[in-house]
Parts: C-alpha cells; structure tokens; sequence
C-alpha cells in the first residue's frame, strides 16, 4: 500500500498501527492525523531508534493488506462493482438487486 492510503483512511489504520506497535497510543495517533513525518517520528520515539531505522520499519509495514475499512470505502464500490462482470454468467447484470436471486430472505 502506499502512504496516501494511509493519510487519506488514517484512522482506519490504527487497529493495524497498535498490532504492528502495541505502545502506540491512540490520542497520539489522533494528533499525528496522517503526517507521514510526524508518524516516522513517534515511532522512533516509541521505538527508540533513528529516524531512518523508524522509516524502514514503516515501509515494511506498509507491505501489508489494507484494513477492511478502506477496502470497503463507498468510493471504491462502484469500480469494485464493475470489476466483478468479469465472474458473472453471460446475461447477468453486476449492478442487479441481489434480493431477486433469492438469498437475502433466506432463514
């Protein structure tokens, strides 16, 4: 993933933050609000460690899935629908009401 992710969703990924640094604190985080700088610098901080080493540490981190709150983004619904066509039979519609295929009653 990239920081622009992070920045734009920042507190969709503190869950994801205090798995990666339990000392993390959530105020903090809420300061921070996306800073890729500042962040390297908690965590250097939090770590004990230089900056560089903290930034290393980070992209690392950023190698790993996006939380489900991002990926779930409304924004991102319209293509992700478009993109499942690709699985549908021939003469199904990707943007049809589920409810007609008969499982959203079910009990």
């Amino acid at each position: 993933m990239k920081w622009q992710h992070v920045q734009e969703n920042w507190s969709a990924f503190y869950d994801a933050i205090t798995e990666r640094w339990p000392a993390a604190d959530e105020a903090e985080l809420d300061e921070i609000d996306g800073d890729q700088r500042a962040f390297i610098a908690y965590i250097a901080g939090l770590e004990e460690q230089e900056a560089a080493e903290a930034r290393e540490d980070i992209r690392d981190w950023l190698t790993g899935e996006l939380p489900s709150d991002v990926v779930m983004d409304p924004r991102h619904d319209n293509q992700s629908i478009a993109n499942s066509a690709k699985y549908l039979g021939e003469g199904e519609d990707e943007y049809d009401d589920d409810s007609k295929f008969g499982d959203d009653d079910a009990e």
